[in-house]
């Protein structure tokens, strides 16, 4: 019985966990925007609930407009980013650097991008994409009121 009760005691925990880790994602919540080059950009995440943040970001030019659905997830494999660009398949990306406003997740059998990187840097939301090395590109918005 005892036995029994510790696993039930686990397992009940498992989620608490899992809502308690997304919810030290909450700095990424809001709505964000940039204009560069001409190019205007917007993300926005929502609040960690129900054990997932979904965001979706979009880029607006005289040529094109573009967009990407994510989430991030808790999931067998522990939390995890889903990006789907242009509403392609999702894309999984691991967790494996969380620190108080920069987190970093990573797929390396991707082709491109083979991380992902969310940072707080000077009250705006950077994201970063990296391939092999420190090769790659981040755009940085402001929080929209």
């Amino acid at each position: 019985m005892r036995t029994f009760t510790l696993l039930l005691s686990l397992a009940l925990a498992l989620p608490l966990c899992a809502e308690t880790k997304l919810a030290e994602l909450s700095w990424l919540t809001g709505e964000w925007a940039a204009t560069i080059d001409g190019l205007e950009m917007e993300e926005i995440w929502s609040t960690p609930r129900g054990g997932v943040l979904i965001g979706m970001h979009r880029d607006i030019s005289k040529k094109r407009t573009s967009f990407e659905f994510m989430r991030i997830a808790e999931t067998a494999d522990g939390i995890t980013f889903f990006g789907q660009p242009g509403g392609k398949p999702a894309v999984p990306f691991r967790l494996t650097q969380s620190s108080a406003q920069r987190v970093v997740f990573a797929n390396p059998e991707h082709d491109f991008p083979k991380r992902v990187i969310y940072r707080m840097k000077d009250s705006r939301l950077c994201a970063r994409v990296e391939g092999d090395g420190d090769a790659g590109e981040e755009w940085c918005w402001s929080r929209v009121d």
